[in-house]
């Protein structure tokens, strides 16, 4: 049962924020982390990105020192619709 409740929250969070990113210079993004407070900095190769106002906000230009947020890294970050 802890997979359903796992998946039916991917797909939640999914329907809560649109298919379009946008990208921030670090001065920008780290303002930006300061006004929408997110629990969590998701962490992939070189973006750090993050869910807020509807939209996926992401930058090339930080390091995981830069965040007093926990920091997730992830294995796969997509824009496609989820699927199993």
């Amino acid at each position: 049962m802890a997979t359903a409740g796992a998946t039916g929250g991917a797909t939640a969070a999914a329907m809560h924020t649109s298919s379009y990113r946008v990208k921030f210079l670090r001065r920008e993004f780290l303002e930006l982390v300061d006004i929408a407070k997110p629990r969590i900095i998701y962490h992939r190769r070189r973006m750090h990105f993050f869910a807020f106002d509807g939209f996926v906000m992401y930058t090339f230009e930080c390091e995981d020192s830069d965040f007093s947020q926990r920091v997730m890294d992830t294995i796969e970050f997509s824009n496609y619709q989820w699927s199993e």
